[in-house]
């Protein structure tokens, strides 16, 4: 592309500062064009690191200018993701929403259906899908490596023993907080991207830490219609972390600890570079059958690199009509599905068949 696509922000919190703000600057073809942010704090913050950037307070006065830019980039708060983008999308603007897109799967589709009717890309930021671990264990997969899956488990976890607050901790539905809707929203993809449509949705969600709005303690089992089940665990009060990913097939398992690096390396204020994403030998996962990884059972398997940047390159090829859209909101909608089943069954104490 000769011209760079002009691209703003809506949003520079954690997701928008961290995450989306250094993807965009780092990909050929996109161009940080504004950021919108009424603190003056992160207003002070993105002019730093962006010094040629656009600042607004308001999205209305983003929204305003429209005509002059190529997509629009959603990373405020979960419950302003569906108006965002549906104004986003009736001015005329291609859109990426970080996770979750909105707070049902109606809305998803609805909001699918609007940038089908404007011919407009709408795509989700579900970066996990460019983990090191789970590029890698595509790979197995597609080799058949372990044989026939039979059970997928994947931890999110982590060791938060105190609240933090804000609206991500919320217990108001309004704010669409929690991690079943956070990590979860991460670990429901993955497992449907390896292993297909969920049948049945079984989930246990708790309020553990003191002081505590939203579920810090939840765990999906999913019966994938293909017959492997997924065990699924997001957790900010685990003080003893498990495999990031345990798979067990009928041939061998493949377990991984550790967590991809590249969210470390993006708030410790590195960018992409040509080693991003790798990791030490000591990480790699393991795979064999009939001993303990833990012990010395199986064999390394090199960590695949990750590659966040390979979204935000997907969509700058989308934009340009030479590609598909990496994640659409279709397809968001079917890991919804599978989270509102989850919070009607840890409600219920039922089985919730799709």
């Amino acid at each position: 592309m000769s011209t760079p696509l002009r691209v703003g922000l809506i949003g520079y919190g954690l997701a928008g500062s961290v995450f989306h703000a250094p993807l965009i600057a780092a990909t050929e073809g996109l161009a940080l064009d504004t950021v919108v942010t009424s603190d003056p704090e992160r207003q002070r913050q993105a002019r730093d690191a962006f010094p040629d950037v656009t600042l607004a307070a308001t999205p209305e006065e983003l929204l305003a200018r429209a005509d002059e830019l190529d997509l629009l980039v959603i990373a405020s708060p979960n419950k302003t993701h569906v108006p965002l983008a549906t104004a986003a999308l009736e001015a005329g603007l291609p859109v990426v929403v970080d996770k979750p897109v909105a707070g049902t799967a109606a809305e998803a589709r609805a909001l699918a259906a609007l940038a089908e009717d404007r011919g407009l890309l709408l795509s989700v930021f579900q970066n996990r899908r460019w983990d090191n671990d789970f590029l890698t264990l595509r790979a197995l997969l597609d080799d058949g490596a372990l044989g026939e899956v039979r059970r997928f488990e994947s931890r999110f976890e982590r060791w938060r023993p105190r609240p933090k607050g804000g609206w991500r901790e919320s217990g108001d539905p309004a704010e669409i907080g929690g991690l079943l809707y956070d990590l979860g929203s991460h670990v429901v993809d993955q497992a449907l991207v390896l292993f297909g449509p969920a049948a049945e949705v079984y989930a246990e969600a708790d309020v553990r830490r003191p002081g505590a709005e939203a579920d810090d303690d939840t765990f999906i089992a999913l019966t994938h219609a293909s017959g492997v089940r997924s065990h699924l665990h997001v957790s900010a009060t685990t003080p003893q972390l498990g495999p990031r990913f345990r798979v067990l097939g009928s041939e061998a398992g493949y377990v991984k600890y550790g967590l991809d690096p590249q969210e470390a390396a993006l708030r410790e204020g590195l960018r992409p570079s040509p080693r991003w994403g790798t990791e030490p030998e000591a990480l790699y996962g393991r795979i064999g059958a009939g001993e303990s990884p833990l012990t010395g059972g199986g064999t390394p398997v090199k960590t695949l690199p990750g590659d966040y940047p390979a979204y935000y390159a997907a969509v700058a090829t989308a934009l340009a009509g030479a590609g598909p859209n990496p994640v659409t909101a279709l397809e968001a909608a079917a890991a919804l599905d599978v989270l509102e089943a989850a919070r009607r069954s840890a409600q219920e104490k039922v089985t919730v068949t799709l």
